[in-house]
């Protein structure tokens, strides 16, 4: 499953590492053994993820619930 999760206001951040522009690219995030396929802002030096608060605490915490409830 690859969802867009990506706002171009989040390609306007650098990496705090890096100081290199965040790029859009495919990232697996996995919890509990699945695997979930998704474009976030990464860090092409370092690969550090960017996961906005909104992101987080809606999208995210909505799947981690429906994983645990399993």
């Amino acid at each position: 499953m690859t969802v867009d999760h990506i706002k171009p206001e989040d390609l306007e951040w650098k990496c705090f590492r890096c100081d290199q522009p965040l790029v859009a690219e495919s990232v697996i995030a996995i919890y509990l053994g699945n695997n979930i396929t998704t474009q976030l802002p990464q860090c092409p030096t370092c690969h550090s993820v960017l996961v906005s608060e909104e992101l987080a605490v809606g999208k995210i915490a909505e799947v981690e619930k429906l994983l645990e409830n399993k």
